[in-house]
């Protein structure tokens, strides 16, 4: 059986350029400029893996430390948007779908806890939904580990599991979990860069997802 594996931000919930504007200004703050664009680029990274990305541009090594502190910051910043967090267009008929079909789907997101419990609540997500958080795996996106997580614990197979993001960071790591990716555009990327990231099909937000169920072969 089918079984679908989503990211959060960008990809659910409309806080990805949230997430953008938070960077920004906790870089700002620690002295180092980036402009929204570069930063955009990497969000669905973990903090570390965006501000490692970011060193070019920052053009200056971002210590162990800096790091630490810029990523606590962007996080205070973001929960302060958390009153403007709000699902994607069909985000949470598309889920609510799924739950009457008896279809299983889970959460992977470099996002931790609390941090994206607003998030988890305006999609009215309940206990027993799997929810693999950044801190729960060794390695975050694009490495396969989040998706690997989530899946063992829905029970699925790789090859039934169906990944959707936003970014090409989730569409990478679904290509070396060797499970099937579905490209949004509702986090900013083109659907050139989803597909030549290994995006199978790319759809414009959830509710254009739902809709084209059956070209994924489900409820036909």
């Amino acid at each position: 059986m089918a079984a679908f594996i989503f990211d959060l931000d960008g990809t659910l919930v409309d806080t990805a350029y949230a997430h953008v504007s938070a960077w920004q200004q906790a870089l700002h703050e620690a002295g180092l400029e980036v402009d929204a664009w570069r930063i955009h680029r990497r969000i669905g990274m973990s903090g570390g893996l965006l501000l490692h990305a970011l060193s070019d541009e920052l053009d200056c090594q971002v210590t162990s430390d800096q790091a630490q502190k810029i990523d606590h910051r962007h996080c205070e910043l973001f929960r302060q948007t958390r009153a403007q967090c709000r699902p994607l267009r069909g985000a949470v008929k598309l889920l609510r779908y799924l739950k009457e079909q008896l279809i299983p789907f889970g959460i992977a997101t470099s996002g931790t806890r609390p941090g994206i419990d607003p998030s988890l609540k305006c999609l009215g997500i309940e206990e027993g939904v799997v929810v693999v958080t950044g801190k729960k795996v060794s390695h975050p996106k694009p490495e396969p580990d989040a998706l690997l997580a989530c899946q063992q614990q829905l029970g699925a197979e790789k090859e039934d599991c169906f990944v959707v993001g936003d970014a090409v960071w989730d569409l990478l790591a679904a290509g070396r979990a060797r499970m099937f990716s579905i490209g949004l555009l509702s986090g900013g990327y083109g659907a050139t860069e989803l597909f030549e990231a290994g995006a199978y099909r790319v759809f414009s937000d959830p509710a254009h997802l739902q809709e084209s169920l059956y070209q994924l072969g489900i409820g036909t």
